[in-house]
């Protein structure tokens, strides 16, 4: 499957044997929205996914990030309650272009190995567009799935691999937050501001068009490679705040051709854990 599914394929698929449709909305103000909008009105048949819940285990200590990945274990018994085995191809929706938190969603199942996995292009806006239906009643559970896997820890990065990295030539770290965290002039959720020496700025909102759709292929190619400066992509880390929309880059990436990036999931907030890790603020120096 491509990483990127269109409203209209995904309404010609919808009922079809072996599909399984994920809600994955949340706003980070409320943690429990997303829930709730989802028990009031979802795509036909749509299961939800819980970032704080499902997505990430909070249990974890602050140098894994706010968001730091779920236990193996747990996110198995997620996907065998939501319905979905290897065999299962899996759409996942928000209604924030795919960044809160569809793309987290994705990530999490190619760390599985799971290919046949896509994010909905413009998420529930895009299904309203075409007039796409919605369902209202009472959620329905799912039949279980059954689901034997482990993470590919090699798509992951850490902090020891950061720090190794720091002081080499620009376009080998990306950072997917707005520009004024990472200049540092606003902070509002960790409690240092700035970013990681050497770190490109690309605002995961560049990845869209005004619709909430992701740019043409070609044109995401184009932009991620003035980033990154000549270096493939599997030389290149992105982070973001708490590792959830730095996966938003991973997937313009793939959608654009360029495989092989990983994502550094303690993120921002993760490196800051420790303060005598060292910080930049403003724009980057010219190279």
């Amino acid at each position: 499957m491509s990483p990127l599914l269109s409203a209209q394929a995904l309404r010609e698929r919808l009922g079809r044997p072996g599909l399984v449709v994920v809600d994955c909305r949340h706003v980070l103000a409320d943690a429990d929205a997303g829930e709730r909008a989802w028990r009031q009105a979802r795509i036909p048949g749509a299961v939800h996914a819980h970032l704080d819940r499902d997505l990430c285990d909070l249990s974890r200590p602050a140098s894994e990030g706010r968001h730091p990945l779920p236990r193996v274990g747990d996110f198995l018994a997620l996907l065998e309650r939501l319905g979905i085995s290897p065999a299962s191809d899996v759409v996942a929706y928000d209604d924030a272009g795919g960044a809160m938190a569809a793309a987290r969603f994705w990530w999490l199942l190619r760390l599985l190995g799971h290919a046949r996995v896509s994010v909905l292009d413009g998420g529930l806006a895009a299904w309203r567009a075409i007039g796409g239906p919605l369902e209202r009643d009472e959620p329905r559970p799912p039949a279980r799935g059954r689901y034997l896997a482990g993470f590919d820890h090699g798509q992951v990065a850490g902090t020891e691999e950061v720090l190794a990295g720091l002081g080499q030539a620009p376009g080998w770290l990306l950072d997917m937050r707005a520009p004024e965290r990472y200049r540092g002039e606003q902070e509002p959720l960790d409690p240092v501001a700035g970013h990681i020496p050497g770190a490109v700025n690309r605002p995961f909102a560049l990845n869209l068009e005004a619709d909430g759709r992701f740019k043409p292929a070609e044109v995401l190619r184009h932009e991620y490679e003035a980033l990154l400066r000549g270096r493939p992509p599997d030389q290149v880390l992105l982070y973001c705040g708490s590792g959830v929309t730095a996966c938003h880059g991973l997937l313009a990436m793939e959608h654009a051709g360029l495989a092989g990036a990983r994502i550094y999931a303690p993120s921002w907030s993760g490196w800051v854990s420790d303060r005598a890790r060292p910080v930049e603020t403003g724009e980057p120096a010219r190279s």
